[in-house]
């Protein structure tokens, strides 16, 4: 199947690929999907030699831009010597390097590395050491975990158990794990007095039930980039604290300086029990995530053997996704990556700030690297604004994936300041189509 036009490529994914997150009739009947050929720093090339800025870098996870040079080559020169190795019972040194790596960047007092494959995994261990933390430590009836409406933790059943997202979670009532699902902090007119009053009542009136408060920290990303204020972290972690509950910090989304710190957490002075990170750890190269965990998590399965944590993947740790990672901290160190960030996502703020005057959107809105705009109130996942803001900026030269009737943007991090200027043009040009042709 060498050289294959267009056409024929288009021809065979229609024919044999199931497409995530995709109403397929749909597609196949009406799609004409970009064909990427290659990517470059912010740029995504397609079949026809057109190029296009990375709006959401590729699902958030490309923060250092696409085929980084410092990247690519950390992963041929780790394939030369080792590609994969089981890691029950055995290690190497890119895994080993790595934890330590991560854990000296890490928030204090997290000390331990539990690899796994992406973000869904990454969350799915969270869990299931929340859950045999208690039984270990002699308090089996903790077995229930606090999300917030519109929750987004990944698709793995556990996962998807903490989703507050209807449509991601409706297909499988009825065997999720039990979830108590609290209002959002963005979501009260009085800010978050009103969601923390909320949480503490589901606390209080579940102690001895409750395992652990999972939390999306600062943004709500799949719920439509909500923000809210640092305080309910700090709150959160105050009842968690007092009520024996663990405190779990899913930063697969907005960890590596997403929000402008290297976790979105240290903004609230917070640390969790368990932190979940993916995406940008291993720079968009591979899939690659991992869990950390407090001594004291860790030290509640020592002991007879009984204790110990029977759960992991095939690819562990994997050597190759583990020197990438490795690079991926010494380029984020050593070129500066979250100081030079900052004066762009000053940009886009007050990119997003102008784009509040448009006829028809509300609630502009940024932090740190995100940006997001609504285009109309109560759609949903599916409304279609969003998508014809989708196809004009297509049409203009720029890649964006809208969450119903909001559009974001989420570039690199390394995107190029002229890159980064189009791109919010396009944004805003194509927003503004999109509400006229309503």
């Amino acid at each position: 199947m060498a050289n294959l036009s267009r056409a024929d490529i288009v021809a065979l994914d229609k024919r044999y690929i199931w497409h995530p997150y995709t109403p397929m009739r749909r597609y196949i009947d009406e799609v004409d999907p970009l064909v990427i050929e290659r990517a470059e720093g912010a740029r995504l090339f397609d079949a026809d030699g057109r190029s296009y800025i990375d709006g959401n870098s590729s699902w958030w996870v490309a923060t250092l831009g696409h085929n980084h040079p410092r990247l690519v080559e950390a992963l041929c020169r780790q394939a030369r010597t080792l590609c994969h190795t089981s890691l029950a019972g055995v290690t190497h040194a890119p895994a080993a390097e790595l934890a330590a790596e991560m854990i000296a960047v890490a928030p204090r007092p997290l000390d331990r590395v539990f690899y796994s494959d992406d973000g869904s995994t990454a969350v799915e261990v969270a869990l299931k050491l929340c859950l045999q933390f208690f039984r270990n430590e002699g308090q089996p009836g903790r077995r229930r975990f606090v999300a917030l409406d519109g929750a987004y933790h990944g698709d793995t059943l556990g996962a998807a158990s903490l989703g507050g997202v209807e449509i991601f979670r409706r297909q499988y009532g009825g065997v999720l794990m039990d979830c108590i699902f609290v209002p959002p902090p963005h979501a009260r007119e009085d800010g978050h007095e009103a969601a923390f009053a909320a949480l503490a009542d589901v606390l209080a009136r579940g102690a001895g039930e409750i395992a652990a408060v999972v939390l999306e920290p600062l943004v709500q990303g799949t719920a439509g980039m909500r923000i809210y204020d640092p305080e309910y972290l700090r709150r959160a972690r105050a009842l968690c604290d007092a009520h024996g509950a663990l405190l779990v910090i899913d930063e697969v989304f907005t960890g590596y300086g997403r929000t402008g710190p290297m976790w979105a957490c240290e903004a609230a002075g917070v640390a969790p029990d368990l932190l979940c990170t993916g995406k940008g750890f291993s720079g968009g190269m591979l899939p690659m995530a991992a869990t950390l965990a407090t001594a004291r998590i860790f030290d509640a399965f020592l002991g007879a053997p009984e204790r110990a944590f029977y759960y992991g993947h095939s690819f562990c740790g994997n050597p190759l996704g583990a020197a990438v990672a490795r690079e991926v901290l010494a380029v984020y160190r050593e070129e500066e990556i979250l100081a030079r960030a900052a004066p762009k996502a000053a940009r886009i703020a007050r990119a997003f700030a102008d784009m509040g005057a448009i006829p028809g959107a509300s609630r502009a809105r940024a932090l740190g690297m995100i940006g997001a705009i609504d285009l109309s109130r109560g759609a949903g996942y599916l409304g279609e604004l969003g998508w014809r803001a989708y196809a004009e900026a297509r049409r203009l030269g720029a890649y964006l994936r809208p969450l119903g009737d909001v559009v974001y943007v989420a570039p690199p991090l390394t995107i190029p300041d002229a890159d980064l200027d189009e791109l919010l043009d396009i944004v805003r040009r194509s927003v503004t189509f999109a509400l006229s042709a309503a």
